[in-house]
């Protein structure tokens, strides 16, 4: 470092020297403004990326000049502990001020250790598992150097053809609010000046998952309380506990680009919510409203951009061209970017960078940290946990030790799509564990009889006789198959949710060839399916998702039942893509069908399947039954100060120890707009020992019942309401209760 470099970097941090002395960082945030110029304020307004080679990431010598200059504030796709301590160096010691940059990452369902997809661990509904996985998550980046995740995805998703549906918690409000709240408790800790936090990143803001057609980037149009009481709630919750960062959409919403959309971004967010971080734009995602027709070239994007309320850009190259120039023709106040780069700053004192820039870019710790024994033991819980037993006709599973098992499919030893989509660093061959070798866990070598059959999309029966030759020796069928990783996920819609290729067609084959004996399918796929058919040709699915780098092993745990499945799905399966999108908390036309006749002319059905779903939101099964009963409410009148309690007595009435997934609903059933059908408001998870019976018990208050109407004010009616604890959402009601 020369020595005009050095004089100037120590003067700044002179005048800073009272950082350590300072109360609040904001003081502190005040005091480096005042030595920045514009040009260095709106630098810390880029986000840049890096690439990666077989040695490395690999930055461009354009980038280097940036943080030189320091003309970039953030990086992504940067990782290791010796490739961000590099940049960090010329950051802090080559640039005018030494201001740190931070560094970001796609650690969506994990770092290294690779966890079930985000809708497979949705599927626990474990908010403990949830947490303490984006924990580890946290731990193992932010020993990598990193200091940011763009996690949790917290748009709520009702159309199963949108690939992005995987990377969410599913359907619900309540249930997806709460998943949001763990994971940021997860990722951001108790403390972000430890070096094991991450900033955690609340996307896509807002009503992403409700993209026309299921297409991803698609246009979305919606009642603004349709928007307040469906979509908005799990970024609420994120700011509620503290999230410090955003990320602005792809889509439109109601006619203006979420990167440009002053109504959500400031009225919303920073107003209404109070929400005192920053919001980053998805990638090129401001560039985008060009397109969208929206900003009519990149300098009015900018402007759009900034002045909506988008604080960084991400690899658009937009603000760090044109913001200056857009701040001398009064198009954009200083006072904007002064609030920008304000929020970005207090973001960067928060994490400690400006204490210790390198602390979290230790080798020793990188090397101590990733693939701990600990941090797989719980990938392999997390996989048993998030495996959803969607049928087992006969008791098929769990499966028999000493039988011989034929395992069939183009999934059944693969260790690369079994990490799904948003695989993050995870070593997709090195660690990941396929089924197959979670199957050498639990037999000898000569009980497996191993056939590929088919691949998962290529059009090749020549694979198909040597599978039904397996499946005709062994005892027990088991059969691997699914999606590859790339099928869902960003840019991976799918009009078609029939199992992919002619795996369907192999299924048959393999049913007709041994009619009597057990078949057990296994699935992982990012996205519900149409499995109409395979219902009807196999004993027994278990629904396994992606399951990540110790998937086999915990995909066998369920198999042979060394764990009683427990998970439920968060998404509702249809019967096929004409009932799309499908979910549980509809609302009622004027012209429902009766329960007692389904095929009554003239109401709101198909002429070709029935309204109801394959499999509901809610739905899993157990080695062992529960049954409910007892649902007492404390009363069947309340006030609006007053709160309501409702018990059930749950029983394990089978043979096997296990956790049930106990849940609340209530209905509205008249008010200023309709309300849905079913709304869950609460649940819980239990343990119970075969024949034991717990008490469970809910509260609910005004709080709970109140909704947005058609005039934007947020309460509740006096009124009739049902309510019901129940195993899934496939229920009747059958008690209410007044709300005077």
């Amino acid at each position: 470092m020369n020595l005009k470099v050095t004089i100037q970097f120590t003067a700044a941090f002179l005048t800073l020297g009272v950082f350590a002395q300072q109360p609040n960082y904001e003081a502190k945030v005040d005091s480096l403004m005042k030595l920045m110029t514009l040009e260095e304020k709106i630098g810390q307004t880029v986000m840049y990326g890096g690439g990666w080679d077989k040695t490395g990431p690999t930055v461009s010598t354009d980038n280097v000049k940036f943080i030189k200059e320091g003309n970039m504030g953030a990086m992504l796709n940067v990782y290791t502990a010796k490739a961000t301590r590099d940049l960090q160096k010329i950051a802090v010691e080559e640039s005018r001020l030494g201001i740190p940059i931070l560094f970001g990452y796609d650690v969506i369902h994990g770092h290294r250790t690779i966890f079930p997809i985000n809708l497979g661990m949705a599927a626990s509904w474990d908010m403990n598992m949830v947490e303490n996985y984006s924990r580890i998550a946290a731990e193992e980046a932010s020993a990598e150097g990193l200091h940011w995740t763009f996690s949790p995805m917290v748009d709520i998703a009702r159309d199963p053809r949108w690939g992005r549906i995987s990377e969410g918690a599913g359907e619900d409000v309540y249930l997806g609010s709460e998943i949001a709240k763990a994971y940021v408790k997860g990722y951001q800790g108790d403390d972000l000046s430890k070096n094991n936090t991450i900033l955690a990143c609340s996307k896509h803001y807002v009503a992403y998952g409700a993209a026309q057609a299921g297409r991803d980037y698609h246009t979305v149009n919606m009642s603004e309380d349709e928007l307040r009481n469906v979509y908005l709630p799990p970024f609420k919750a994120t700011v509620d506990v503290g999230v410090e960062t955003f990320m602005s959409a792809f889509n439109e919403l109601n006619g203006v680009p979420t990167s440009g959309n002053k109504f959500t971004l400031r009225d919303i967010l920073h107003d209404e919510w109070k929400f005192d971080g920053f919001v980053v734009s998805d990638y090129t995602s401001v560039n985008e409203m060009i397109p969208h027709g929206f900003a009519k070239d990149s300098i009015d994007a900018a402007r759009i951009g900034m002045n909506a309320g988008v604080d960084m850009d991400m690899m658009g190259h937009l603000y760090r061209k044109f913001l200056k120039d857009l701040v001398a023709e009064g198009k954009v106040d200083e006072a904007t970017i002064n609030d920008a780069c304000r929020r970005i700053l207090l973001t960067k004192f928060k994490l400690g960078l400006f204490d210790d820039p390198y602390h979290y870019s230790d080798e020793k710790r990188q090397q101590e940290t990733i693939y701990k024994p600990e941090f797989l033991k719980a990938a392999r819980e997390a996989a048993a946990a998030s495996s959803v037993l969607l049928q087992n006709n006969n008791n098929a599973l769990p499966l028999d030790k000493t039988k011989t098992i034929a395992l069939i499919g183009p999934l059944a030893k693969d260790e690369y799509h079994i990490n799904g989509n948003w695989g993050g660093a995870g070593d997709r061959k090195g660690k990941s564990v396929s089924v197959f070798e979670g199957l050498q866990e639990f037999l000898k070598d000569n009980q497996i009889i191993y056939a590929k059959g088919c691949d998962i999309v290529k059009d090749d029966e020549k694979g198909f006789q040597e599978a039904i030759d397996a499946a005709k020796k062994a005892d027990v069928v088991l059969l691997v198959m699914g999606e590859d990783h790339g099928m869902s996920g960003e840019a991976a819609s799918r009009t078609n949710l029939k199992i992919p290729g002619i795996q369907p067609k192999l299924i048959k084959k393999i049913r007709e060839a041994v009619p009597n004996k057990k078949i057990v399918l296994v699935l992982m796929n990012g996205r519900p399916l149409n499995l109409s058919e395979e219902i009807s040709q196999v004993d027994a699915i278990l629904e396994a998702w992606f399951p990540g780098t110790m998937g086999g092993s915990g995909v066998c745990d369920v198999l042979f039942g060394t764990y009683n499945p427990s998970a439920k799905l968060t998404i509702t399966f249809p019967r096929n893509v004409g009932q799309v999108p499908i979910y549980y908390s509809m609302k009622n036309t004027g012209r429902p069908i009766p329960d007692n006749n389904p095929t009554q002319d003239y109401k709101s059905n198909y002429i070709d399947v029935p309204n109801t779903p394959l499999f509901p939101f809610g739905f899993g099964l157990s080695y062992t039954t529960f049954q409910y009963s007892d649902l007492k409410l404390s009363s069947n009148e309340i006030g609006m100060n007053d709160k309501l309690t409702a018990t059930a007595t749950i029983t394990n009435t089978g043979t096997v120890d296990g956790y049930e997934i106990v849940q609340l609903y209530v209905h509205d059933r008249f008010g200023s707009i309709t309300r849905p059908v079913k709304e869950l408001k609460g649940f819980q998870k239990i343990f119970l020992k075969k024949g034991e019976s717990k008490t469970v018990s809910f509260t609910i208050s005004v709080e709970d019942l109140k909704y947005y109407n058609n005039e934007n004010i947020f309460g509740v009616e006096s009124g009739e309401f049902e309510i019901a604890i129940a195993p899934s959402s496939d229920f009747k009601f059958k008690h209410t209760f007044t709300l005077k």
